[in-house]
Parts: C-alpha cells; sequence; structure tokens
C-alpha cells in the first residue's frame, strides 16, 4: 500500500468517525445527548429505558473501537499494536460500563460530572487519542 493510499485510508476511516458523531441522534438511542447540552448541574436525571440505553452505548463503543482499531493497523501496520489496543479497550469497557451503569441505576447531582466524562469516554473515540501518539512516540524511540 503506498502512502497515498495509506493516508486516503486513514482519512476515510477519520471521516467514519466523524459521521458516527455527526449521525448520534438517528443511530443511537440516548437521552443524555440533550441533558448534558444544558445546564445539567441543576436539573435531574432524564427518564430513560435502561436496557437500550447501555445496549446502544455499548454498541457505539464497539462501532468507534473497531475503527480505532483500523486506523491503528493503517497507521503503524503492526497487528501486535492493534492486539495490545484490543485488550486496553475490552478492559477499558469492563471498568467504563460498569461505572456507567452505576451512574445511570444511582443518578445524583453530585456525580453528574463524572458521569458525564464516564460516558464521554465510552461515546467518543478518546482512547484513539491517547494511544495513537504513544505508539508514535514508542516507535521514535526505538
Amino acid at each position: 500500500m503506498g502512502t497515498y493510499s495509506k493516508y486516503i485510508g486513514i482519512s476515510l476511516l477519520f471521516m467514519l468517525l466523524v459521521l458516527v458523531r455527526w449521525f448520534q441522534n438517528e443511530l443511537f438511542y440516548d437521552p443524555y445527548l440533550l441533558f448534558f447540552q444544558n445546564d445539567y448541574l441543576y436539573i435531574d436525571s432524564p427518564r430513560q429505558e435502561t436496557f437500550k440505553l447501555v445496549t446502544n452505548t455499548a454498541l457505539r463503543f464497539v462501532i468507534n473501537s473497531g475503527i480505532s482499531l483500523l486506523i491503528l493497523f493503517m497507521f503503524f501496520k503492526d497487528l501486535s499494536i492493534v492486539k495490545f489496543s484490543a485488550l486496553i479497550y475490552l478492559f477499558s469497557f469492563f471498568i467504563l460500563i460498569t461505572l456507567y451503569l452505576y451512574f445511570v441505576l444511582d443518578p445524583k447531582q453530585e456525580q453528574y460530572y463524572l458521569f458525564f466524562n464516564v460516558r464521554r469516554f465510552l461515546i467518543q473515540p478518546i482512547l484513539l487519542l491517547l494511544l495513537l501518539p504513544a505508539f508514535y512516540y514508542n516507535r521514535l524511540n526505538q
């Protein structure tokens, strides 16, 4: 694969991440999208269908993680990096979804900010923004 096709492929995958974010209202059930856009520290948590919410959040995490792993593979062409990243994603998912479920089932206004950040790690590809420069820096120092 040539350099240009590599960067075009990576750009297309980043565009897929953008499209997931752009069409989040149409693709995923998430009453917290509107909740966290408002002054959420002073209002009650919205009513939600817990199973549907957690399932859609997990689906969004899986979609973002799959695209992120493809980006890492196209960028580094190293399966060991992808395998290690997949383990990080899996481990992170279990910790984050457990915390997320706790906040969804027992919402407290004093914990909304922490809930907001846990949710952000689940629905946005933040781990990619951490892993990509970390592996790149590691590659430079080898």
